[in-house]
């Protein structure tokens, strides 16, 4: 049975790997940090990752390194709307990374396809307004705490069972307010709310998440636990976070959201003509997602 993701405008077929490229419209992003921070640099940025292969654009008016505080809701809406507008030109897939219905809504009705919330959901209203788009895709991502205070003191006593519980918690959620399952995607949030250990764990046991019946979005792109393992520096973690987007394949992702989109998408052709991606998409099917 093909593995399908139901989006607004587009079916996208995730029988093999798809890559997310980052746009961030924010002036303090941990990795790109206001680099594409104005409205037409955000926009050339979007289509530079289209041209470098990217399946989806992911876009975000947000910041949520570690420590940030969030935007106001207009400052959030100026960032955002202007560039989804753009985006959806670009003959792609659109996904915003917003937790707030009032942006759900308001993106949604611009033709953005996905809504990207690393609070699953959990906001007033957010249920509701992407249940309200009965076409809308949706990523459930896993966080303990907000991202001002979740590494001041992440605590697990089994961070792979508490994720499934919480995302499975999630899910149902979802499934009850009238979200069809094919619309959904759940990300364990590594890096939200774990320490580096927990990271690592949870990565190991990341492929035990598919018994969840649903496909799985991860991002590592450039992430602190890879300078931890490397000891490279924000700027030199390229090496490193190509290898956790393809061993993040290997433990059943079927979406890698990126920063570095050619990279990325280079090394999954490798992949995919080396036999591999013919292969985990068997043991996906073994996994039983539909």
């Amino acid at each position: 049975m093909p593995m399908l993701w139901q989006t607004s405008r587009h079916l996208i077929d995730l029988g093999i790997p798809r890559v997310m490229g980052i746009v961030n419209v924010t002036p303090d992003s941990f990795s790109d940090g206001g680099r594409h921070a104005t409205t037409m640099a955000a926009r050339a940025h979007a289509e530079r990752l289209v041209e470098e292969g990217a399946d989806i654009l992911d876009i975000g008016g947000e910041s949520t390194r570690p420590g940030s505080q969030p935007p106001t809701l207009t400052e959030e809406m100026v960032r955002v709307l202007p560039v989804v507008r753009h985006a959806v030109t670009l003959g792609v897939p659109v996904s915003v990374d917003t937790s707030r219905p009032e942006v759900i809504d308001a993106v949604l009705a611009e033709g953005a396809d996905i809504i990207n919330d690393i609070r699953a959901l959990r906001f007033p209203g957010a249920l509701g307004a992407v249940a309200r788009h009965l076409r809308a895709g949706v990523c459930l991502m896993h966080m303990q705490g907000e991202p001002a205070t979740m590494q001041q003191e992440p605590h697990y006593a089994d961070v792979a069972g508490e994720v499934a519980a919480f995302l499975a918690s999630r899910l149902q959620a979802a499934l009850s307010a009238g979200v069809g399952p094919e619309r959904i995607v759940l990300d364990p949030g590594y890096g939200f709310g774990k320490t580096h250990e927990h990271n690592l764990t949870l990565f190991r046991q990341q492929d035990a998440l598919l018994s969840l019946g649903r496909p799985l979005l991860v991002g590592w792109s450039r992430k602190g636990t890879l300078g931890q393992i490397t000891g490279r520096p924000l700027g030199e973690r390229l090496t490193a976070s190509v290898a956790a987007a393809l061993a993040a394949v290997a433990r059943g992702a079927r979406v890698v959201r990126v920063h570095d989109v050619a990279a990325t998408v280079d090394a999954l052709k490798v992949w995919s003509a080396a036999g591999l991606a013919a292969t985990q998409q068997e043991q996906n099917q073994g996994a039983r997602i539909p």
